[in-house]
């Protein structure tokens, strides 16, 4: 890789950092902007796994500062996830890469139909889920834990769309909440891909130290936007990438 494209490479990280503290779906423009330049697939998205932790933690650091966090079932959707990770991570090798767009499409059109059904969720906080809500939402979180173990792309996406419709949340506790899970999820996938020798170290780091910075700032931006603009910012995102993916599998 040239210097020339290792900049542009740092810029798109950076900026899909800012954005994706609130959105989520990076993946979906960082590891085909990693495959324009000519790297390898399973490299690509294990490369892009080690830089998410980084953005993470840079993400879910000025949340620390709130109480947005203080949740008592975090320990347990944490274990979810970290065990769902560990086998998404191993379905790499096995699942078709074409099928991705596909899958990533039928997420975001989900969460698009969610969204419109439910415009006043997550915009205040609302009574205390049910226990049936409860019961769905942790069988869902390890789910989609399994997926992002094994991609990324959409998943911080759908569980920040899972938190609001299952457990109650606001938008703002349902970003910072996505960013703790993220961390789990990427750092389990990523020690699983090392092990397969996929993660190039040098340009990882360099990815993930512009993505923690660039999480930081997104998500001090988050804290100063109300949940009404954050909900705006979200469904315009997530129409885009259901439509750009669904026309990437029917091409």
């Amino acid at each position: 890789m040239t210097p020339i494209e290792l900049i542009f490479l740092v810029a798109i990280f950076f900026f899909t950092s800012i954005i994706g503290v609130a959105t989520g779906s990076n993946s979906l423009i960082t590891v085909p902007a990693m495959l324009e330049f000519n790297i390898d697939p399973a490299r690509a998205i294990a490369t892009n796994m080690f830089a998410l932790i980084f953005m993470s933690i840079g993400g879910t650091i000025p949340f620390l500062k709130t109480d947005v966090l203080k949740r008592p079932d975090l320990p347990l959707l944490s274990v979810l996830t970290l065990i769902g990770s560990v086998l998404g991570a191993l379905l790499v090798i096995i699942i078709p890469a074409d099928t991705m767009p596909l899958l990533i499409s039928i997420f975001m059109i989900a969460v698009t139909v969610f969204s419109v059904l439910n415009k006043n969720k997550g915009l205040e906080t609302q009574e205390k889920p049910s226990p049936t809500s409860i019961k769905i939402g942790y069988t869902l979180i390890f789910a989609l834990g399994v997926y992002g173990g094994f991609f990324s792309g959409g998943y911080v996406t759908t569980l920040t769309a899972s938190f609001i419709g299952l457990f109650s949340m606001t938008f703002v506790e349902a970003i910072a909440t996505s960013k703790v899970l993220n961390i789990f999820s990427s750092t389990i996938a990523t020690l699983i891909f090392m092990s397969q020798g996929l993660v190039d170290y040098q340009l990882g780091i360099i990815l993930g130290v512009t993505m923690f910075f660039g999480a930081m700032i997104g998500a001090k931006v988050v804290m100063k936007m109300s949940n009404l603009w954050l909900r705006r910012i979200f469904l315009v995102v997530v129409v885009f990438l259901a439509v750009r993916n669904l026309w990437q599998w029917l091409n």
